[in-house]
């Protein structure tokens, strides 16, 4: 199989899986203050540090969560908990922050306003700053889009918003391990990372919470994590999302480079094979793991299909929204109409990833696109011909 979905989730990294093999005897609860809970909180700790080294935060600063849903549910619902006002996120942020900012405003006590991207894919800083009120709560953009790659300049947005008042909270799921993060510079608030998308465990994840900042507990019934998140720490996922975070560190200067080189060549070569066929966003900046291609006349979720018979792995939309019909509300927003918005496939990739397997794909696409296209033909000419248009 030739792995291209690692922004859905990624390979659990061999030092990941050993680190938690190795942690795998400390059964005991990090609470207790016996020998075996003290050595599974010292494992806790030491996790707790090199997660903080990764955004470069103080090790009191990181909450531990099950994962980014949780973090930007804690950040979003624990910074809004008895106010109101203005919630200001973009347009195209992960449904998890999509739905929760959406639940504040059907309180009635809080106006939520989405700033849309250009049709390059860029966010204006602008345009988020002129809805940022005196009344504003709360404003939440992401680091990195999950579904086109766009980076947005989160230093310049968080830097304003707070010096007018309001908090200001970053979705890096998809930026960590793949581009600097720096909270201190950046100067966010709150941001929300996940080991699963950095080849550590899946129910493992992180809040960074700035000193200073108070939040409401998103899950009471305990004093664990500051009593911001109640419940037995998880242990071995701390453990291996620290040994996949010290790993990203050490490797992103040299895997960064390499891995956006492969992206280029893929599309490249997917310009080149397949007419028909452009990369969404294109015109700003992006992660260099992520290609989201837009093929004219072929529907995405038949390609990610026929390519999956192949042996390869993509996708369609948010993993988070698999299952669903609706095309992505992250594309409408940049702009493509529905019927476009269909026909996009988003390949990433991830350090594992390698020229050989670009070379296959690049060799498979042209034919199963063809197919793809031909068989759509007949539909295409069956409703034109019923609404008497020609096709």
């Amino acid at each position: 199989m030739i792995y291209l979905d690692n922004n859905a989730s990624t390979p659990l990294a061999t030092e990941a899986w050993s680190a938690m093999e190795e942690a795998a005897g400390e059964f005991g609860n990090p609470s207790s203050v016996h020998g075996p809970g003290q050595r599974a909180r010292r494992r806790i700790e030491d996790a707790r540090g090199d997660i903080a080294a990764l955004v470069g935060a103080r090790c009191e600063e990181v909450v531990l969560t099950s994962g980014g849903t949780e973090s930007n549910a804690l950040a979003i619902f624990g910074a809004c908990a008895g106010r109101s006002g203005r919630v200001v996120i973009s347009a195209v942020e992960h449904p998890s922050v999509r739905e929760c900012a959406a639940r504040l405003a059907a309180t009635g006590r809080f106006e939520l306003v989405e700033v849309p991207p250009d049709g390059a894919g860029r966010l204006d800083p602008g345009r988020v700053l002129e809805a940022v009120t005196p009344g504003t709560a709360l404003v939440s953009i992401m680091a990195a889009n999950n579904e086109y790659g766009g980076v947005f300049p989160i230093a310049v947005l968080a830097t304003e918003v707070r010096r007018r008042g309001s908090l200001f909270h970053c979705d890096a799921v998809q930026a960590a391990g793949r581009m600097p993060i720096d909270v201190s510079g950046w100067g966010v608030d709150l941001l929300s990372v996940s080991a699963h998308k950095l080849h550590g465990p899946k129910g493992s994840g992180a809040l960074y919470v700035r000193r200073g900042v108070s939040l409401e507990p998103h899950t009471p019934g305990g004093g664990q994590e500051k009593r911001l998140r109640a419940g037995t720490e998880n242990t071995l996922g701390a453990v291996g999302f620290a040994a996949a975070a010290r790993l990203a560190s050490e490797r992103l200067a040299w895997d960064a480079p390499r891995v956006a080189r492969l992206r280029d060549r893929l599309e490249q070569g997917i310009r080149d094979r397949v007419p028909g066929s452009s990369v969404v966003g294109a015109g700003g900046p992006r992660l260099g793991n992520t290609a989201a291609i837009h093929f004219a006349g072929a529907a995405g979720e038949t390609l990610m299909i026929r390519l999956d018979l192949e042996g390869v792995a993509v996708s369609v939309g948010s993993a988070c929204s698999s299952g669903t019909v609706a095309p992505s509300p992250a594309l409408l927003a940049l702009g493509l109409p529905e019927a476009e918005a269909r026909c996009v496939v988003r390949f990433s990739l991830s350090r594992l990833n390698t020229d050989e397997e670009i070379s296959r794909v690049l060799e498979l696409l042209p034919p199963v696109v063809e197919e793809v296209r031909g068989a759509a033909a007949p539909a295409r000419e069956g409703l034109a011909a019923a609404s008497g248009r020609p096709s």
